[in-house]
């Protein structure tokens, strides 16, 4: 007989647990990509949706008028100043009545779509404060006709989203800050979900109206 021992086949209790930990640690890894995964295939819809409506308020506001006095001035295809014209100044340069010379929110009995850029935001506006400008008495985000969004396709209204837009003067280029406004309109969804869409509006020449 041979004295040789034999060897014995299998895994030894250090092995085994030594398995067990390496196999534990790349699951855990394998299901913290598959959470973030999941978690990036909820939303690609709803972020869609976002871009949509920060798109259309975007077209709303860019398309408004931006000048320097209401567009119901008789000035207002002309005037570079939002003020009323100083002694010995051109008054073709500037507003010529008080009521009508462009201020930070809509005039008396003005409704959306506005005529100014200036009548999105409020009374008062502090520029770059994002306010509610397109939103109802309860708070929803409405289209210019005041209908729920997505309450016309359907009657299934878009839910879950708030709107914000923010307004302020910066200069562009060779273009003056009183000539330029930034557009920031920012839509939330889901929990700390946002889509930010940023765009420019300018006086340019000729100032037809």
């Amino acid at each position: 007989m041979s004295n040789k021992r034999r060897r014995q086949k299998g895994l030894t209790i250090v092995e085994l647990v030594l398995f067990i930990v390496i196999v534990g640690v790349a699951a855990a890894g394998i299901l913290q990509v598959m959470n973030l995964t999941s978690r990036g295939n909820t939303d690609p819809i709803r972020r869609k949706q976002a871009m949509l409506i920060a798109e259309a308020y975007m077209d709303e506001v860019q398309q408004a008028q931006f000048t320097a006095c209401d567009p119901a001035d008789a000035n207002a295809s002309t005037a570079t100043n939002s003020a009323l014209a100083p002694a010995n100044a051109n008054p073709g340069l500037y507003c010529a009545a008080d009521a009508t010379i462009e201020r930070w929110g809509p005039e008396a009995n003005n409704v959306r779509p506005f005529d100014n850029v200036n009548d999105y935001v409020t009374n008062n506006y502090a520029a770059g404060t994002p306010v509610r400008a397109f939103a109802n008495a309860a708070g929803v985000d409405t289209d210019v006709a005041g209908v729920p969004l997505g309450a016309g396709l359907g009657n299934v209204p878009l839910t879950g989203y708030t709107t914000t837009l923010a307004l302020r003067n910066v200069a562009l280029d060779s273009v003056q800050a009183s000539d330029t406004l930034e557009i920031t309109i920012t839509v939330n969804y889901g929990v700390n979900e946002s889509v930010v869409l940023q765009g420019y509006r300018t006086r340019y020449e000729p100032r037809a109206l």
